[in-house]
């Protein structure tokens, strides 16, 4: 086959690669000139495990190219980015994906495949995009085949759960379904769930607003435990040892393309039936503010205190800083007047991140951890001993060496800092 992906992102790049690696002839599509002459070099631009050697592997063959413009081909894939609106419930903005859509317009010709990947609101398939392709003469289902097949893979994972993933494949209609199906058989070992197009949009966005709803849980019990000062972490710990219970991790904020905007285009649609999704992004989007007020409580009284914010990123391990709440606490206790604030984050390279773990911690008055990076996990006392004996506060539990330290306060027990800071 002859495939066009347009978008090469953190979803479109690996997945355009994975068809190359597979015996088809691939055409990458990008409006970022950056990311094109990288690409064209033989360069990835995303820190992702695995992804540079499989595109050495795809330029290799002959099967991966990139441009600007479509082709005539057999199937087309849109990985665009899905933002939200600026209004209230932050709906779905489609420009991408119809702008996509119309890219490959010159290029259709009966029998093709288009697929949307990107995530999108309930109903899109229906009401914008297919009327994009009819109004241009082909009737979907019998020219065109039309397909959305949302991606469900985790940074630091994707080259893995691209293929072993299940896959849910929605056509707009049977055969649709049945196009989809033969496409991403080429590689997918994982079950391909066949289902409408719709279905699959509620899905995918159910998904990330299920766990977007979990989290928010975990955060709220954070909340009520540092209200009436018990330990929220050692709760979940114990709860999760009920065999029907798995609350999960609290931290400082949800981000990234996923849980921080897919909830929103659901509510968008339906804002009157989602009243729990619209409380549990509250919850979320509320907790930067929380670490914030701590940070406050614990500098108090100190002139201008040193603050070192450890991890931008939205998770660990990754250099994704999209929606990130990591970034949003760093921008806003730089605003803040009276506080110098360093930021430290070993996969970024920037102006404004110190790239020496040694500079950045010294003589720190507070250490703000934000992101969970595995090389944390490993920061002992040695570490620390050029700060101004700071409190370190762990908001991703991350800092196992350091846990038993007096300084050391994360979620679970920062009620526990008004006493400390009383001792001291």
């Amino acid at each position: 086959m002859e495939i066009t992906v347009l978008g090469l992102g953190y979803i479109g790049l690996p997945t355009a690669i994975m068809f190359a690696n597979h015996n088809q002839k691939v055409l990458g599509i990008d409006v970022n000139p950056k990311v094109v002459n990288m690409l064209q070099k033989g360069q990835v631009h995303i820190e992702e495990p695995g992804l540079q050697g499989a595109l050495n592997q795809a330029m290799e063959q002959g099967n991966f190219r990139v441009g600007t413009c479509a082709e005539a081909s057999d199937v087309f894939i849109i990985a665009v980015p899905t933002p939200n609106n600026d209004d209230l419930l932050k709906s779905c903005n489609l420009d991408y994906v119809l702008s996509a859509v119309e890219m490959t317009l010159p290029c259709l010709k009966k029998g093709n495949t288009v697929i949307v990947e990107s995530t999108i609101a309930p109903r899109t398939m229906e009401d914008h995009v297919k009327p994009v392709i009819e109004n241009a003469g082909f009737t979907v289902g019998e020219d065109i085949f039309l397909v959305h097949c949302p991606e469900r893979v985790l940074p630091g994972q994707v080259i893995h759960e691209l293929v072993y993933n299940n896959r849910i494949i929605g056509g707009m209609t049977e055969d649709c379904t049945s196009k989809g199906k033969e496409i991403y058989s080429v590689f997918v070992k994982g079950e391909l769930l066949e289902t409408s197009a719709s279905a699959a949009e509620m899905s995918k966005l159910m998904e990330n607003t299920y766990r977007d709803v979990n989290i928010a849980l975990a955060n709220e019990l954070v909340k009520v435990c540092d209200h009436i000062n018990i330990d929220a972490l050692e709760v979940i710990k114990l709860a999760n040892k009920h065999p029907r219970v798995n609350l999960h991790s609290p931290g400082p904020g949800v981000g990234g393309h996923c849980l921080a905007v897919d909830p929103y285009f659901i509510a968008a649609e339906a804002p009157d039936e989602s009243l729990l999704i619209q409380t549990a992004r509250g919850i979320n989007t509320s907790m930067p503010e929380f670490v914030i007020e701590k940070v406050k409580l614990a500098l108090e009284g100190k002139i201008n205190p040193k603050i070192t914010v450890m991890g931008l990123t939205y998770k660990g391990d990754i250099d994704d800083i999209r929606e990130s709440p990591a970034v949003e606490i760093y921008k806003k206790l730089v605003a803040s007047s009276g506080y110098r604030v360093t930021a430290y984050e070993p996969h970024i390279e920037a102006d404004f991140i110190e790239p020496s773990l040694d500079v950045a911690l010294e003589d720190a008055d507070l250490v703000l951890v934000l992101a969970d990076h595995s090389t944390f996990k490993n920061l002992g006392d040695a570490d620390f001993s050029k700060t101004n004996q700071a409190i370190v506060m762990d908001t991703k539990n991350i800092l196992e060496l350091y846990k038993n330290e007096k300084n050391y306060f994360n979620l679970g027990n920062l009620f526990e800092l008004k006493n400390h800071l009383a001792r001291v």
